[in-house]
C-alpha cells in the first residue's frame, strides 16, 4: 500500500484519539484512565473497515467523487464516535442526540453514496458477498427496510434502553452498530430504488420523517426528564428539536430527489 494511503487511512484516528480531551477518556476510549475493551474494539474495527476499503482501492479504482465521500464519512465517524462529543453523550441528552443523527443521517448514507462494496469485495472476497446478500436483499423492499431502521430508533430511545447504553460502554457500541446497519440498508433501499419501487422508496421516506420528527416532538413538548433526573428537561428539549428539525433536511433532500425521478419516470409513458 503506498504510504499516503496508509497516512490518509490512520491520520485521522490517531489524532482523534490524540486530541480528545479528559472528559471525553471518561467515557470514550478510556475508563477510569484505563483503555475501555470495547472503545479498542471498536477502533479496530472501524480501522479494519477503512484499511480494507483502501486495499481494494488498488485493485477496483473507485471514482473519486466516491472515495472523497468514503473518506470524508469514515473520518466524521471517527470524530463522532472517539472525539469529545462521545463523553458529552454521557451526560447530555442533546449531545447524545446528535452523535445519533451524524451516524443515521450523514455518514450512513454518505457511505451508501460512495458504493464501497466492489472495493471491500476486491479485498476480502466471498465473505463481503455473505455479509452484504442478506442485507442488500432486504433492501429491495425500501418499506421494509424503513420498518426494520424505525424500530431500531424507537427501541433505543425509549427510556429503559437508552439509559442501558448510557450506562454501559458495550451497549452503547451494540447501539450505534444497529443504528449504522439499519440506517444504511435504509438509505440503500430508497437511494438506489428500481424504477419498478420508487413509490414505495418516496413512502419510505416519508414515513421514516413523520415517525422520527414524531419522536422529536414528543422530546420536546415532554414536561417531565425522560433519560434520568440528573439530565435537565431543556437538554432534552434540544435533543428533540435536533431530531426534529434539522435531521429532517436529509430526508427531505431526499424525498425531493425521488420524487422528481417518479415524475421523470412518468413522464415517458
Amino acid at each position: 500500500m503506498p504510504v499516503t494511503s496508509l497516512r490518509v487511512a490512520l491520520a485521522p484516528l490517531v489524532v482523534t484519539m490524540a486530541l480528545a480531551p479528559a472528559s471525553a477518556r471518561a467515557h470514550g476510549l478510556y475508563h477510569e484512565g484505563e483503555l475501555h475493551p470495547a472503545g479498542v474494539l471498536s477502533v479496530l474495527v472501524l480501522a479494519f473497515f477503512w484499511l480494507s476499503w483502501l486495499f481494494g482501492a488498488m485493485r477496483e479504482s473507485p471514482q473519486r467523487r466516491d472515495s472523497w465521500l468514503f473518506h470524508c464519512a469514515t473520518l466524521l465517524c471517527a470524530i463522532a464516535l472517539f472525539g469529545p462529543l462521545d463523553a458529552w453523550a454521557k451526560v447530555s441528552t442533546a449531545a447524545h442526540m446528535t452523535q445519533h443523527m451524524l451516524l443515521m443521517v450523514l455518514i450512513a448514507p454518505m457511505w451508501v453514496l460512495s458504493r464501497p462494496l466492489p472495493q471491500w469485495y476486491a479485498a476480502l472476497g466471498r465473505p463481503v458477498l455473505w455479509i452484504s446478500g442478506p442485507l442488500l436483499r432486504i433492501a429491495r423492499y425500501p418499506v421494509l427496510a424503513a420498518a426494520l431502521h424505525g424500530l431500531a430508533i424507537w427501541f433505543w430511545h425509549t427510556p429503559l434502553f437508552y439509559m442501558l447504553a448510557v450506562d454501559s460502554y458495550y451497549w452503547h457500541v451494540i447501539e450505534h452498530l444497529l443504528f449504522l446497519l439499519t440506517a444504511g440498508v435504509f438509505w440503500w433501499a430508497v437511494l438506489y430504488a428500481s424504477a419498478a419501487r420508487l413509490g414505495q422508496a418516496l413512502l419510505a421516506l416519508l414515513l421514516t420523517l413523520m415517525h422520527t420528527g414524531f419522536l422529536g416532538a414528543l422530546l420536546t413538548f415532554s414536561t417531565n426528564t425522560l433519560y434520568g433526573e440528573s439530565r435537565h428537561l431543556q437538554d432534552q428539549q434540544l435533543a428533540g428539536l435536533i431530531m426534529w428539525v434539522p435531521s429532517a433536511i436529509p430526508y427531505l433532500a431526499a424525498s425531493g430527489l425521488i420524487a422528481w425521478r417518479w415524475y421523470q419516470q412518468l413522464r415517458r409513458y
